[in-house]
């Protein structure tokens, strides 16, 4: 007995204690709401892991970005290279490739690292850019998130620049190519071209000074950006309630899901490490970038079958597709050839993601909050217009690799390339017409199992001798799913065609988007309980 009332007074004191406390680090920090916090539902689906897979490839950059920096030397210092691999031996080189070479052949676990942080850009390019497709196709960029669509967008764009630094950095012949292409990009900016290259590279090209500047911008410049925005983009999305896709119990006002903690926390945990893992299996048995190979640059050498990563090997194929067109006004060359696919076109292509979402909100005017998700199919312009897009992308990929695809299939180059042209001009527009009757060919069928029912495979006999086909009605999660769409209707035309310009256009695009439709029935559900095991808030 005494001993049970000893442990009683020492938990009651340590109870008081607690909650003393949690009282005074509640006055100066959120103890109390991180609760809430913890609590906050996560809707799941194999499609939002496109984004933590992002955000793990950035960790591992981050991880492994810092070891690598303990050994590079960003220096273009000429010096003999000495050391292990036999190849290379007696070869004028500068101070980075050697370090980049030592990291390889003299650091333990040097090769390993080095191949786990490109293929981490590479996966993290990658995310990023097949998220911003999940993001589009289902519009989860619309109100209220058209902020953090433009910050998707910046990442993306950051992520190509330190890609790209990253990239030149090792001062290989492969890289140097690359560099090489970018001063004559620079040098084709009208007036200010030459002032540019000369800022970058320190002077006369290729200078000794654009790696020790790219290594700052590479280390600490752009990554520190994308932590940022990274930071910023989940902030907003736990501000903002999670997109969902539509179902039982989930509507426009809530977030069905598993809670923050403990399951949303533990399998994000798992997933982490399943992309390290994968990551490093790739680096362990997936050569990549293997610069010894290229050895060091040189400006009057260019390695045969020259390939960028894939993140900027659509400026390459545009670059190759462009035919040679240039102007002289008042003394000055303007190289269209260069100038239009590598300066213009990248910029109008980042300059209509970043407006999309404002463009589809004026051309049908809808200013409602959106928090469940479009399936594509019942968007059938938009869907068109992103497989169009995608489309456009990869014949520009492809270009960017002709000589390789010419050597390959034996086929002739220039022929090769008169096909990309012409496919960059036919070959969207065909897309987007193709997507779009197929998107409204699925919403047909669907309407008719909505109202038919689903087939069952099981003839009956009739009263009048025949056969047909028995059908059930589809289950209640497919109807709520099916009759929870509201297409919206096109603006209206002001009458005789009168009315401004702007009014005009907007009425043609908005019969344009939603004038080719398959309605279904208007939604009238009973709204059910949330599915067991999950939270709704």
């Amino acid at each position: 007995m005494l001993f049970q009332r000893r442990r009683a007074r020492a938990g009651a004191r340590a109870r008081v204690v607690a909650e003393r406390t949690v009282d005074r680090a509640d006055e100066r920090l959120p103890v109390s709401s991180a609760g809430t916090l913890l609590r906050k539902a996560f809707p799941e689906h194999w499609s939002f892991l496109l984004g933590e897979i992002a955000l793990y490839g950035f960790v591992v950059l981050l991880l492994t970005g810092v070891w690598l920096t303990l050994f590079f030397e960003p220096s273009m210092t000429e010096v003999v290279y000495d050391g292990s691999y036999e190849p290379l031996l007696g070869l004028s080189m500068s101070e980075a490739y050697r370090s980049t070479v030592d990291i390889g052949f003299e650091v333990r676990g040097g090769l390993l690292i080095r191949q786990l942080h490109h293929w981490a850009a590479l996966v993290f390019l990658s995310a990023i850019g097949v998220h911003l497709l999940r993001v589009f196709f289902t519009g989860a960029f619309r109100r209220p998130r058209e902020a953090n669509w433009l910050i998707g967008v910046t990442l993306f764009a950051l992520a190509l620049v330190e890609g790209f630094a990253g990239y030149s950095l090792p001062d290989d012949l492969l890289s140097g190519t690359g560099l090489r292409i970018a001063q004559g990009i620079m040098l084709s900016i009208p007036v200010v071209g030459t002032y540019v290259s000369m800022f970058v590279f320190g002077g006369e090209y290729p200078g000794e000074d654009i790696v020790p500047r790219l290594y700052p911008v590479h280390i600490l410049l752009v990554p520190g950006l994308l932590l940022a925005l990274v930071t910023l983009h989940l902030i907003l999305v736990f501000h903002l309630k999670h997109t969902q896709w539509a179902g039982p119990g989930r509507t426009e006002r809530n977030a069905v899901g598993k809670p923050m903690f403990p399951q949303f926390v533990t399998n994000s945990t798992g997933l982490f490490f399943m992309v390290f893992g994968v990551l490093t299996l790739l680096a362990a048995v997936a050569q990549i970038n293997p610069i010894w190979a290229y050895g060091p640059y040189r400006p009057d050498v260019v390695s045969f079958g020259s390939q960028p990563d894939w993140y900027v090997g659509f400026l390459e194929g545009s670059l190759r597709l462009m035919p040679p067109f240039e102007t002289t006004v008042w003394g000055h060359t303007v190289m269209w050839n260069v100038l239009v696919p590598a300066v213009l076109l990248p910029g109008a292509l980042f300059a209509v993601l970043y407006a999309y979402p404002f463009f589809e909100r004026w051309v049908t005017g809808d200013d409602e909050e959106h928090h469940l998700c479009d399936r594509p199919r019942d968007k059938p312009v938009r869907t068109g217009l992103g497989v169009g897009a995608v489309c456009f992308y990869g014949v520009l990929l492809l270009a960017g690799g002709n000589d390789i695809l010419a050597h390959v299939f034996d086929v002739s180059i220039n022929l090769l390339t008169w096909v990309f042209r012409v496919a960059l001009v036919v070959l969207p527009p065909i897309a987007l017409m193709v997507t779009k009757r197929v998107c409204l060919a699925l919403r047909e069928r669907e309407r008719e199992r909505l109202e038919e029912g689903v087939e069952t495979g099981q003839l009956r006999q009739t009263l009048a001798g025949g056969y047909v086909e028995t059908r059930e009605p589809l289950g209640p999660d497919e109807r709520h799913v099916l009759r929870s769409r509201r297409e919206p209707e096109p603006a209206p035309i002001a009458p005789g065609g009168e009315g401004p310009r702007v009014e005009r256009l907007r009425a043609a695009l908005s019969e344009w988007y939603y004038g080719d439709r398959v309605d279904v029935e208007d939604a009238r559900w009973e709204e059910s309980a949330s599915p067991p095991g999950e939270l709704e808030r």
